[in-house]
């Protein structure tokens, strides 16, 4: 099993993150791209001591980028899980 750190990079603060976690109890993160659903409610169980119910994620592509040259990049691919707590449990962002 992986260090929590390691799965758990930030925690993602959007207007629909913050509408999420009012009214379905959920949380965004951006967690490694190679972690599994039970990776991420482990990790979130341990740094938090709350009680994961489900777990969703969603992988992204990194942009591609062209600095005034010929050859062009991409920024870093990414993921990010949606964790949904057991009722009438919250995670203090403040």
């Amino acid at each position: 099993m992986k260090d929590q750190y390691s799965v758990i990079k930030t925690i993602r603060l959007s207007e629909k993150a913050t509408r999420l976690g009012d009214t379905n109890n959920e949380y965004v993160f951006i967690v490694d791209p190679k972690a599994n659903k039970l990776e991420i409610k482990g990790a979130v169980q341990r740094l938090f001591g709350k009680t994961v119910e489900a777990v969703r994620t969603a992988n992204y592509a990194g942009k591609k980028k062209r600095e005034r040259r010929a050859d062009s990049g991409r920024t870093n691919h990414w993921k990010k899980a949606f964790v949904r707590l057991k009722a009438g449990e919250r995670i203090d962002l403040v």
